[in-house]
């Protein structure tokens, strides 16, 4: 895996196990590290949740692993604008899809990061 980058285990039930530990609710990985996201419905998304994402810049994260819920669907047109003027890239998919995706990404050494809203 990219340096120390948690692998997911598992996902559901409003959460996610990460390297074998529980962690409630969405989450976003950036920098090998998990931290809770308040992020529960893409309506709801906005440019500022992604904020930590857009200030490592380019440099740091090639794009954002999106996991969008049970249902994949287009993220607001204003988070997608910040991504582009920031340079870094979006790809996203229902949530079991990105969670899937990451650990092969990681596993390969790109550098992402992934926020997951949990199913």
């Amino acid at each position: 895996m990219a340096r120390n980058a948690p692998s997911i285990d598992a996902y559901g039930q409003g959460g996610f196990r990460l390297d074998g530990e529980r962690h409630e609710g969405s989450l976003l990985i950036l920098r090998d590290m998990a931290s809770a996201w308040p992020v529960t419905t893409l309506n709801a998304l906005s440019a500022d949740d992604l904020a930590p994402v857009i200030e490592a810049g380019r440099a740091e994260v090639e794009f954002v692993l999106l996991g969008t819920g049970s249902v994949n669907g287009l993220p607001p047109r204003r988070l997608r604008d910040a991504l582009a003027r920031a340079g870094i890239g979006l790809e996203f998919m229902d949530t079991p899809a990105a969670a899937r995706l990451y650990n092969v990404l990681t596993s390969e050494g790109r550098r992402l990061a992934a926020a997951l809203i949990a199913i």
